[in-house]
């Protein structure tokens, strides 16, 4: 796959019409592989970000995106499956794919499946067979829990994969991965046979937030895509399917959208000025912005060092790398915690931290935790509580959205 330059234009529209509005030099070029050494993780490769706005159709891609720095491989741990709360996400969401689109019974194809934990979900809810495509699939994982219902192909989904049919086509947190976004989109639609009307299920981050309130830790290497509902309807549009719905969840992290295959030949979708206005505005002030999150996040950190606190981070994922890698703190963590047991005793990549598993924190026994995602607060809160710890918690948010005990532990106003 050819990198990604500025010259090719819009990835989505194809549009020259683009201009870069935040750059970061040198960053991880994976933030989800697992690491067996400091060493190994402090030598990864880096990569370059220049985010890139089309003024045609408001879709925002890295513009220094090269392909060939990432890796999705058995050792890329992305899973989110340990946590009751993602749990209970992925089973309202499945269960709303399968009673309003009838799936019962029915054929689920899943792109970028990852460890398939959502596709053995959706068909053990709905009695579905499935069949679901990754690289980064670990046939060690899940094996056996599936009734039969489901295979799996250790492979990117590309055009050869056509024919496979299916009543959905889900795709979830996977398109945001992908450079050529219009080509991939278009190769989706290509693979339905004609005649067929599987409905189409996509999954990304919605940018929209990121944007609006400086969320520099949502910006890393792997996503090279970042769609806002606009971008991402028009997409699809284009590329020959019809909008059902377009909505956000999961505290308004996700976005989401049902579609079905259009007959060929229909009217391509009309321009939407004020919606890409809009994303003009958001884009404007985010870099200014971004770089006062950092200097806020910073001396938060320089004072609960300065007064002595121990500091545990919990996520140790992308969100964690992409801030603590922006930050640039290093004896200011006591530790990084996961509930993942896949990741405990590994090393993020870039940083160096080791990961280590929440009973590990009655040893540290932490001051502070500082949440990656605050999606999780409830939940980390009961498991501190468990462990007999009562550290004071603070969730990565925006700056207006910080704790009192943050703030004051800031020394701000």
């Amino acid at each position: 796959m050819p990198k990604r330059l500025l010259e090719d234009g819009c990835p989505s529209c194809g549009s020259r019409s683009t201009q870069i509005f935040h750059q970061v030099p040198n960053v991880p070029a994976s933030s989800c592989v697992l690491l067996d050494t400091a060493a190994e993780a402090l030598a990864f490769p880096r990569g370059d970000i220049r985010l890139t706005l089309c003024s045609d159709c408001g879709f925002i891609f890295n513009a220094a995106f090269d392909p060939a720095l990432t890796e999705y491989s058995a050792r890329y741990e992305e899973t989110q499956g340990f946590s009751p709360t993602f749990n209970r996400f992925q089973a309202a969401l499945a269960e709303r794919l399968i009673e309003r689109h009838g799936l019962r019974g029915k054929t689920i194809v899943e792109i970028g499946c990852g460890k398939g934990e959502f596709l053995r979900l959706i068909c053990r809810m709905g009695d579905c067979q499935g069949l679901g495509f990754d690289p980064s699939y670990d046939p060690r994982r899940g094996e056996g829990d599936d009734g039969g219902r489901v295979a799996f192909v250790q492979d990117l989904f590309t055009e050869r994969q056509a024919g496979h049919g299916g009543d959905c086509i889900c795709c979830k947190m996977t398109l945001e991965h992908i450079p050529d976004v219009n080509e991939f989109t278009g190769m989706v639609r290509r693979t339905i046979a004609s005649g067929e009307q599987p409905v189409v299920f996509f999954q990304v981050p919605d940018t929209s937030p990121i944007l609006r309130h400086a969320e520099f830790w949502d910006v890393y290497y792997e996503h090279c895509s970042y769609f806002t509902p606009t971008s991402l309807a028009t997409l699809f549009a284009r590329n020959g399917f019809e909008l059902l719905d377009l909505w956000t969840d999961y505290g308004d992290q996700y976005l989401m959208i049902e579609a079905r295959p259009q007959e060929t030949g229909a009217a391509p979708p009309p321009p939407q000025p004020k919606a890409v206005a809009s994303v003009s505005r958001l884009v404007n002030g985010f870099a200014a912005q971004a770089e006062d999150a950092v200097r806020h996040w910073q001396k938060l950190f320089a004072n609960w060092s300065a007064a002595g606190q121990r500091v545990a981070v919990w996520g140790s994922g992308s969100k964690a790398v992409a801030f603590l890698t922006a930050l640039g703190v290093t004896h200011e963590v006591a530790c990084v915690v996961d509930i993942n047991p896949h990741r405990h005793g590994k090393y993020m990549p870039g940083i160096g931290h080791p990961i280590v598993s929440p009973e590990a924190l009655r040893e540290v026994r932490p001051d502070r935790v500082v949440v990656m995602n605050p999606v999780y607060v409830d939940e980390i809160a009961t498991q501190l509580a468990s462990l007999g710890l009562t550290p004071e918690i603070s969730a990565v948010t925006a700056i207006s959205g910080v704790s009192e005990s943050t703030r004051n532990a800031a020394g701000q106003e």
